[in-house]
């Protein structure tokens, strides 16, 4: 092969004007988020980076040589200054003299914040002593999945010396050994024994570079992982139409449908011991390896890579279902593919258990692969379930390349194999070399896994619920899906008017991060939109947990009478599309088996009866009936109640100007002409408050309160009941 140098697949994005202004911490923040804006060069969360950079003692004004490490659990791509470690380099060296070896390395974590520079409080990575005991300046220590590719062949090594013959580099191969300090003396030995090496691939897991300036590494390690791009796709051009065994399946043309269809059955099933949320994926990787011959087989290995099942666990759930468009054959399937996956997953936890080890987690998948429509996979929101998908990507990728570099000639020993685990220990399919299942069984149940697991925040009260807003754009509605977004749910904003509910939906994005809401356009009275608005919301997250509908319709016009038009408008909006929307999304829940909840909203209407208003306390009290009706047809699983508030005035689509000028005059509240429509509705509203018991004005966020009781975790014994949020409105007491 001809030695090519220049860059094919990625790209040299250092702007040295930008690099000029910065001190080296900040170098070292620039060329972590440039590697880690590209996902082909590692993975979120994935790999690490530092630099060796002499500065001041504070304590004695001398120089010291500092390292300066990404924190553990920061992200490349976004991490700031404040998300990086830094130590005392002399001080972490040190520490090999009171080293006892593999057995006790995991001891080693307890000192390295005595080895803290300065006031930095940022907790280090496992990989601190990978990159401390290394000469180099400026260290990468990356999983792209061209290097794991490589990392994971059975022919590792062979193919690692075809690829510096090739391309002029001098990697070195270090066998799996899960990472910490032993693997810090592993790297430092093999490093030391060839002067000449560039780079390190460490068996299983991933590659080292450096460089002696910050522009150098980040150079040296785009050409590396650029030139085992090269390399390894070569090889999987060369096995065009044979990759996974070749095809077994072909993807359905209405995947995408049939993958709605099956979501919440599948969610409801995998959310068995704590709810998740969903993300689906069809791309042409994937759909490549679902309907491969050698899917099954390549999925029940597991991953090599230790960052990929920490999210994916020790293997996905391929379901062994022949393409159809029988959704019940499919269910079958699902059924009795969840239940061999919890026994495999329970077998795998007892046979590698230790005294000391955390307790079983969740024996449920978070990756499930169908035939003929692709991949879901889940997590406890949004984010992370997409993210979960994207590192089994990745694992498609290493097993694409690693089979693909798969020769005649088979190795007599697998170069992965070492003091850690012995050749038996790992399974071997066409060149693919998984990691074995007691490693990863010590990586996903790892005591500082755990601690960091421990470390994160705690779920707040509406995490991994699904929640639709009907009438979400202005007033109860709004303020809804902005508290429940702050609770932690992820939020489908409905509304008549699309404008507001993208308005609403933005500023949910804002409170709850980008991937926690979606908008949809919904008119509820017809049957097509609300079924089109729940598999939009289903397509986003998965399914549904508790539906919440504000939208109403109260009629006017100037002489006070209403037509017989505006009659059937008040009752099909009010009455008819609650039934038709708990009447759709019946069968959804059904499928889902969750414990699910829907929240009405009715009105002290429904029982003071007013002159003028027939309409609309005949259909409030047509409501608060519905609320009891549905909570009857839809038990055990489903809890419907309601809200049932006097006279809501602030953000209500219902006073719009005139109508509120109207009822100023009906009761002779003095206003002028010239005040803002904010004055006049406090005006009114003020006026209402003073016939309740509490004199209080009735706010959006009273109600929101209220419909979230109902809907949340707190209520879980209530159902077919209306709660009044009136001000204490003595007519309206229960009778």
């Amino acid at each position: 092969m001809k030695v090519r140098t220049a860059l094919r697949f990625l790209e040299d994005r250092w702007d040295e004007r930008t690099a000029r202004g910065l001190d080296e911490v900040e170098l070292l923040r620039y060329r972590s988020n440039l590697l880690g804006s590209d996902l082909r060069i590692t993975n979120f969360g994935g790999g690490n980076t530092s630099s060796k950079i002499s500065q001041t003692d504070p304590l004695d004004g001398t120089g010291r040589e500092v390292l300066w490490i990404k924190g553990s659990g920061g992200d490349l791509g976004s991490i700031q200054r404040p998300g990086l470690a830094s130590l005392y380099l002399d001080r972490l060296r040190a520490l090999e003299a009171i080293y006892h070896g593999v057995d006790r390395e995991d001891e080693m974590v307890e000192f390295y914040p005595l080895c803290t520079f300065g006031k930095n409080t940022v907790a280090t990575s496992i990989d601190t002593p990978l990159h401390g005991f290394l000469p180099f300046a400026h260290i990468d220590h990356l999983h792209p999945d061209w290097g794991i590719a490589l990392a994971a062949s059975a022919n590792g090594r062979e193919k690692m010396e075809e690829f510096n013959r090739g391309f002029d580099h001098h990697l070195v191969w270090v066998p799996w050994q899960r990472p910490g300090f032993e693997l810090a003396m592993m790297l430092r030995d093999a490093v030391a024994q060839d002067k000449n090496c560039d780079g390190v691939v460490l068996g299983g897991h991933g590659l080292f570079t450096w460089g002696d300036t910050q522009r150098d590494c980040y150079e040296n390690t785009l050409a590396m992982i650029d030139h085992l791009g090269q390399f390894v796709l070569e090889h999987v051009q060369g096995k065009t139409g044979r990759i996974f065994g070749g095809p077994r399946h072909v993807e359905l043309p209405e995947k995408k449908n049939l993958a709605i269809d099956i979501f919440p059955f599948l969610r409801g099933r995998v959310s068995a011991s704590r709810r998740l949320i969903g993300h689906y994926t069809d791309l042409p990787e994937i759909q490549r390896f679902v309907n491969s011959a050698d899917a099954a087989e390549l999925a029940y290995l597991g991953t090599s890579c230790p960052d990929h099942f920490i999210r994916t666990k020790v293997r996905p759930m391929y379901v062994p279902w022949e393409p159809s468009g029988n959704l019940q054959s499919l269910q079958q399937q699902i059924d009795l593919a969840l239940e061999k996956y919890r026994k495999d997953y329970a077998t795998y936890y007892q046979a590698f258990a230790q005294p000391n080890s955390p307790a079983m987690r969740d024996a449920n998948p978070t990756v499930v692969l169908i035939p003929g429509i692709g991949m879901f996979s889940f997590g406890k929101n949004k984010t992370e379930a997409r993210l979960t998908g994207e590192f089994y990507t990745n694992a498609v990728h290493v097993m694409e390349g690693a089979t693909s570099l798969a020769s005649s000639v088979i190795s007599k020993e697998l170069p992965q194999a070492g003091p850690a685990a012995p050749a038996s220990a790992f399974k071997v399919h066409d060149n693919y070399v998984a990691l074995p299942l007691s490693e990863a069984f010590r990586i996903e149940y790892w005591q500082l896994e755990e601690a960091k697991l421990r470390r994160q925040p705690p779920e707040k009260e509406l995490s991994r619920h699904i929640v639709l807003v009907i009438g979400g754009g202005s007033g109860i509605g709004r303020e809804t899906a902005l508290m429940a977004a702050e609770r932690g749910a992820h939020i489908a904003v409905a509304d008549r008017d699309s404008a507001t509910a993208n308005a609403a939906s933005h500023e949910v994005k804002t409170k709850a991060g980008k991937e926690a809401a979606i908008s949809v356009a919904l008119d509820i009275r017809k049957r097509d939109a609300i079924r089109a608005a729940l598999r939009e919301l289903i397509a986003a997250y998965g399914g549904v947990d508790i539906i919440i509908n504000t939208a109403a319709l109260f009629p006017s016009s100037p002489d006070g009478k209403i037509s017989d038009e505006q009659w059937t408008q008040t009752l099909d909006i009010n009455v008819t599309a609650n039934y038709l929307l708990t009447d759709e999304a019946a069968q959804i829940l059904r499928e889902q088996d969750l414990q699910a909840s829907i929240v009405l909203t009715s009105s002290a209407n429904a029982v003071v009866p007013k002159r003028g208003s027939e309409a609309y306390d005949l259909s409030k009290a047509a409501v608060s009936h519905l609320v009891r009706e549905l909570a009857v047809s839809l038990a055990p699983k489903v809890r419907v109640n309601g809200i049932s508030p006097a006279t809501v005035i602030k953000g209500s689509t219902m006073f719009p100007r005139d109508r509120v000028i109207s009822s100023l005059k009906k009761y002779a509240i003095p206003f002028h002409d010239n005040m803002s429509d904010d004055e006049l509705r406090t005006q009114l509203a003020n006026f209402y408050a003073k016939r309740t018991l509490t004199h209080q004005a009735i706010d959006p966020k009273d109600c929101a309160e209220a419909i979230l009781y109902l809907a949340g975790p707190k209520s879980r014994c209530t159902t077919g009941h209306i709660i009044p949020v009136d001000g204490g409105l003595a007519e309206a007491f229960l009778r």
